[in-house]
C-alpha cells in the first residue's frame, strides 16, 4: 500500500494504478462502517483493479461552532485498517494540499442541498460537494463508494456526477450498525456511557416507522414519533434526543414526501437528525411506500 500526502505524490502514484480505480472518500477515524466501504471497493475493483482511499477532515463542510477542531484524527490506525482491507493507495493530504489558496469557487448543491441537513447545517453540502469534486479530479476514479447512512449526500454526489458528466459511478453500501441498532459513526466517540444507552432509540424509531409503511406516509411518521415520545417519557428530564428533523424523502431525488401524499409510490428514506447530549447524530432507513412490502435495514 502506498501512502501519499501531496498532489504531486498522488499524481505519480495514480498513474501507476491499474483500472478500475475505486475511491473511498473518508474523513478518517475509520470504524467498521468504513471497513465495509473498503471491502465493497475491493470487490468492485476485483483482483486486477485498485482501491484508493482519501483521509481528509474537510474544513469547508464544518460551520461555526461545529466540531472541526475536535473531530477524531487517528491516521496511524486508519492506515492499518486500509492495509488490512486491501487498499492500494491512501491519499492523506493536509489542508494546504487540498486548498493551496482560498476556495473561491464552490459547488452549489441546488435546492436539494438546502433542505434537511442543508437547512440545519447551512453551507454543509457546498463544502461536501466541493471536496468530493476536487477528490474526483485529483484521484480520477472509475467508481466511488459512499455509505447509505449519509443518504442525502449520496443522492447529491450522484446528481453532481451526472450533471457535470464526471463519468464516476457512485456505489452505496448499507449502513453498518452496532448490535443495539445504533448506526456506526466517528462521532459516536463523543457519547458518554449514559448517552450511548439513549442513542439507539433513533434506530428503534426509524424501524417502527418503516414497519408502518403499508399504512402510508402519515403512519410512518406517527409510528416513529411515538417511539421517540415514549423514550422521552421514560428518560430523566433533558436526556432524551432533541430532534432536528424526522422526515420522509424520495430515495431517488431526496424531495420531501408529504405525510398527506397517498399517491407516492416507490422507494423512500425515513431520515432523522437529533442531538444526544451535545452530539448530533443522523440515521435513516429505506421505506417502500405504496406497496405491501416494507423494510428497515438490518
Amino acid at each position: 500500500m502506498i501512502t501519499v500526502s501531496t498532489r504531486a505524490e498522488l499524481a505519480a502514484a495514480r498513474d501507476k494504478l491499474p483500472a478500475p480505480v475505486v475511491l473511498v472518500p473518508t474523513m478518517g477515524a475509520l470504524h467498521e462502517g468504513h471497513r465495509a466501504l473498503l471491502r465493497r471497493a475491493r470487490q468492485l475493483a476485483g483482483p486486477a483493479g485498485s482501491v484508493a482511499v482519501s483521509v481528509f477532515v474537510n474544513p469547508l463542510q464544518f460551520g461555526p461552532n461545529e466540531d472541526l477542531d475536535r473531530y477524531p484524527r487517528t491516521l496511524e490506525a486508519d492506515l492499518e485498517a486500509c492495509a488490512a482491507e486491501g487498499a492500494d493507495l491512501v491519499f492523506a493530504p493536509g489542508v494546504g494540499d487540498m486548498y493551496p489558496q482560498p476556495q473561491l469557487v464552490t459547488v452549489d448543491p441546488g435546492p436539494t442541498g438546502e433542505i434537511f441537513e442543508g437547512e440545519f447545517r447551512p453551507g454543509f453540502f457546498h463544502g461536501v460537494l466541493t471536496v468530493v469534486l476536487k477528490l474526483f479530479s485529483l484521484v480520477r476514479p472509475d467508481i466511488a463508494v459512499f455509505g447509505q447512512k449519509d443518504a442525502q449526500q449520496l443522492v447529491l454526489v450522484r446528481r453532481m456526477s451526472a450533471d457535470f458528466g464526471l463519468g464516476v459511478e457512485v456505489q452505496a453500501v448499507p449502513t453498518v450498525r452496532a448490535a443495539d441498532g445504533l448506526a456506526l459513526s466517528s462521532r459516536n466517540k463523543y457519547l458518554s456511557a449514559a448517552e450511548r444507552q439513549v442513542a439507539p432509540v433513533l434506530y428503534r424509531a426509524l424501524a417502527a416507522g418503516a414497519a408502518a409503511a403499508k399504512e402510508g406516509p402519515a403512519a410512518v411518521i406517527a409510528a416513529a414519533e411515538e417511539v421517540l415520545a415514549a423514550a422521552a417519557r421514560s428518560q430523566p428530564p433533558g436526556s432524551a434526543p432533541r430532534v432536528d428533523y424526522l422526515a420522509l424523502a424520495d430515495a431517488r431525488s431526496y424531495e420531501p414526501v408529504r405525510t398527506d401524499d397517498l399517491e407516492f409510490r416507490g422507494p423512500a428514506v425515513l431520515a432523522i437528525a437529533a442531538r444526544v447530549g451535545a452530539t448530533r447524530l443522523i440515521d435513516n432507513v429505506p421505506v417502500e411506500l405504496g406497496t405491501e412490502r416494507h423494510a428497515a435495514d438490518d
